[in-house]
């Protein structure tokens, strides 16, 4: 079929969506939701056989909904409508919830149904719902949908669907989220914070600025004053409740970007006390540690839940001390973890566009993930793992093929190329990793696609080495990995082999040089495009035009 995605942007659900269904073979283009006239022009340039719109922030208009078969995504329950499904569903605490895949009419979401798929609810963020429960329902109902299309059935109307337990909503304000510090307790705060985060925040006040807030963490040891400040780690602030404390990691001030807690009141939060933990060993889970270690006989797991998958200068120097101790244990087998929603995004590009000098801090920043790569590249006492259960994009994706072996989870997307970001040519040793696995021409193809990968496909072209099925991925990770662990001899000594010959052939710092001295021109040269892109990103400036990529009926 011919399908043409309309969609408020190009988001982790619609990269899944676009990449599923390119997959099967339908042809897919995309347009951004811009104003009626694009649309309608998108519609009439494509002539699609359906419309599908996983991401809309408003009404799909009648002029085009009338015409044409249009299905809607929506991230709630049959029955449900309004456009805060997913935050009401978090603060009231349903313990299920689902996706519903509608035909466009005239009234928002209420039009008939044509597929649902339901998820048990877990407590976590709405950022990290949507992209793990709510993306893969949502892939599992336009699959059925399209199965019912295929077949010729109908939809059915929403008032004949048994059982059906939604209803109309009203967008969720910020009085509805609003925080009593004196009476709430750690759970509510938590569900309103992770009900809100990703967009739009809570807003409140910490240290006495205006602020919304995001990234909260449940901490039980830790008691105070409620509302108070209480603590610092790292890029999180804990402050107390009436019964426990929450860590915030981050914050976002009136007319600012959203950045780090401890970065954007680092003078105000001097005096608070700052808890370091004692070392990388799980803190299970009592407390926020976005970089623990865990062991299993012969295998080391290191966990590195960064949000949004950045990882700032620091975070990188501290995640190489982690890894570098991690090589002195006495294990054989190192698994990179990374986090639940994210692996690795690679440089932080909201830390730098805050930076004095974003230049400056761009080059820091990247020379920072080199040097972790290198240390995976370099090690030879130890099998290195990524195992991938989150999504990677860019440098992060080369990150992870700096270890020995790449396992990725059924459904991960990934973004293997950086030229979206004002055509930037990255760095973390590309050149050397990536040719071997797919060839000259494949990494040609890889670093000009511009255009989400799925795991499998990572896996088919020999990027990574093995998809693992998603229910079971952690068991199936720890079971592989103590096999690694009894298959070393064999293994390291061929991986030292290899190493050396490649050194022998082409010495590491070479490729390095050359990919920091065409990085050095992106950072510090005269085409201010990666500069303006980063701006754009950080900035979530609204779309003016579909990049030409995406949009297949324009090119």
């Amino acid at each position: 079929m011919k399908v043409l995605f309309l969609t408020h942007s190009f988001n982790s659900l619609t990269q899944r969506l676009f990449a599923e269904l390119t997959a099967r073979g339908h042809e897919v283009s995309v347009e951004f939701d811009i104003a009626d006239a694009v649309s309608e022009e998108a519609v009439a340039l494509w002539q699609p056989d359906l419309i599908l719109a996983p991401f809309l922030k408003r009404a799909i208009p009648a002029s085009i909904w009338r015409h044409h078969l249009c299905w809607v995504v929506h991230p709630g329950i049959v029955g449900d409508r309004g456009p805060s499904a997913l935050d009401w569903a978090i603060q009231e605490g349903e313990n299920e919830w689902g996706v519903t895949v509608l035909q466009a009419e005239a009234e928002m979401d209420a039009g008939p149904i044509w597929a649902t798929a339901s998820f048990p609810m877990r407590r976590a963020r709405k950022a990290s719902l949507y992209r793990q429960e709510v993306t893969e329902a949502s892939v599992t109902a336009v699959l059925s949908a399209l199965e019912r299309l295929k077949r010729g059935e109908k939809p059915t109307p929403l008032h004949e669907w048994p059982n059906a337990r939604g209803r109309l909503r009203p967008l969720m304000k910020q009085a509805d989220r609003a925080i009593d510090w004196q009476n709430d307790d750690m759970q509510t705060v938590l569900r309103k914070i992770d009900a809100a985060d990703g967009f739009p925040g809570v807003a409140d006040s910490l240290l006495g600025h205006a602020c919304h807030l995001y990234d909260a963490w449940p901490e039980t040891r830790l008691k105070g004053e409620p509302g108070a400040v209480i603590a610092r780690r790292e890029t999180a602030l804990c402050r107390a409740t009436v019964d426990g404390a929450v860590w915030i990691g981050h914050v976002k001030r009136a007319g600012g970007i959203k950045l780090p807690a401890t970065v954007t009141f680092a003078r105000e939060a001097a005096g608070v006390p700052e808890l370091p933990l004692a070392g990388w060993w799980s803190a299970d889970h009592a407390t926020w540690q976005d970089i623990r270690y865990e062991e299993d006989g012969a295998v080391g797991f290191l966990h590195f839940d960064f949000y949004n998958g950045a990882m700032s200068t620091r975070q990188c120097e501290r995640l190489r001390e982690a890894f570098l101790w991690a090589t002195a244990r006495p294990t054989r087998v190192i698994v990179l973890m990374g986090g639940r929603d994210f692996w690795s995004n690679g440089i932080h590009l909201n830390l730098i566009e805050h930076a004095a000098s974003p230049a400056d801090e761009s080059w820091a920043n990247i020379n920072a993930i080199d040097d972790l790569a290198e240390a995976l590249i370099r090690c030879e006492s130890h099998l290195t793992v990524a195992a991938l259960s989150g999504n990677a994009g860019a440098g992060g994706c080369f990150l992870a093929r700096a270890c020995d072996e790449v396992w990725v989870r059924d459904g991960v997307v990934l973004n293997p190329h950086y030229k979206n970001m004002g055509n930037l040519f990255g760095s973390e040793f590309w050149t050397y990793l990536l040719p071997p696995r797919v060839g000259s021409e494949g990494a040609a193809a890889i670093m000009r696609h511009r255009l989400p990968m799925l795991a499998y496909a990572a896996v088919e072209c020999g990027f990574y080495d093995a998809v693992l099925p998603a229910p079971t991925f952690g068991d199936e990770v720890a079971r592989r990995a103590a096999a690694l662990a009894q298959d070393f001899a064999a293994r390291i000594a061929a991986k030292r082999a290899r190493r050396a010959a490649d050194e022998a052939r082409k010495p590491l710092a070479a490729y390095r040089a050359e990919e920091l001295a065409q990085m050095r021109r992106n950072f510090y040269g005269f085409d201010p495009s990666y500069h303006v892109a980063r701006w754009h990103f950080v900035a979530k400036t609204p779309h003016s035009w579909t990049p030409r990529h995406l949009a297949r009926h324009r090119m």
